[in-house]
């Protein structure tokens, strides 16, 4: 997992928007990214979504109305996103976030036809009682 390289800049403030469902980061370079939710858990870079090598992702599915419950500092160069799926164990530095900021016009639409390609639905599976 990245820290913080020299090449990222530093956030300058990070913002939960519950009613949207969206996390805002400014960065000091002048970058703002608007990171919904769904898109930073089914993202994670936790090994649990990852894996723990190239081809061992899993497909992260019916995420769409995930919400993010805490923001938890991790030293000076990350934080913990906790989701209300109880999913917690992703580091998310600050690499990783403008990582995330600035490939999401690349990464949402591909994660968008791999799960069109497995027949998966962003929608969350209701339990048929």
């Amino acid at each position: 997992m990245a820290g913080l390289s020299d090449k990222t800049p530093t956030p300058t403030e990070i913002k939960l928007h519950q009613q949207s469902k969206v996390l805002e980061i400014a960065f000091e370079d002048g970058s703002r990214f608007n990171l919904p939710f769904e898109y930073l858990r089914v993202f994670s870079p936790s090994a649990e979504v990852r894996g723990h090598g190239p081809g061992q992702e899993t497909l992260q599915v019916g995420k769409k109305n995930v919400d993010i419950t805490a923001v938890e500092p991790v030293g000076h160069y990350a934080v913990v996103l906790v989701f209300d799926d109880k999913h917690d164990s992703g580091i998310y530095s600050w690499d990783y976030f403008y990582e995330l900021g600035k490939l999401q016009d690349t990464y949402w639409p591909e994660y968008l036809r791999r799960m069109d390609e497995a027949g998966e639905s962003r929608e969350p599976k209701t339990l048929v009682k």
